[in-house]
């Protein structure tokens, strides 16, 4: 009988033992998808995220922000030619290959509120 290995996959300095661990890797927790769902159409800057999102605090928001930054998801624009500053963050295009899944996550927590909500 022959015995397969499984193949470690990597990425960012990380190793997944599948696919989908290494996809929930990098947009799982309780803010990453949320705050892909809300770059989908639209540059946002910090204070509308937050908006968004009321229940997260600054804290959490910040570290989320700067760890899909550094998985190349999302791209954070400072503007400095006049005051006040202002920072835009944006999906780069690695992170809007994920729309299409964050979609498709939004979708079935519609279909289940619309069919499971009670």
């Amino acid at each position: 009988m022959e015995t397969t290995e499984q193949k470690m996959l990597k990425f960012g300095g990380n190793e997944y033992p599948c696919c989908a661990s290494l996809t929930m890797g990098i947009i799982g927790g309780k803010w990453k998808t949320v705050i892909l769902y809300h770059l989908m159409n639209d540059k946002l800057r910090y204070n509308e995220l937050r908006k968004f999102m009321p229940t997260v605090t600054e804290r959490t928001l910040s570290l989320q922000l700067k760890a899909l930054e550094e998985d190349g998801l999302i791209k954070r624009k400072v503007y400095t030619s006049k005051p006040p500053l202002k920072v835009e963050y944006s999906l780069t295009d690695f992170g809007k290959t994920l729309i299409p899944l964050i979609q498709s996550i939004a979708d079935w927590g519609e279909f289940v509120v619309e069919k499971f909500s009670k």
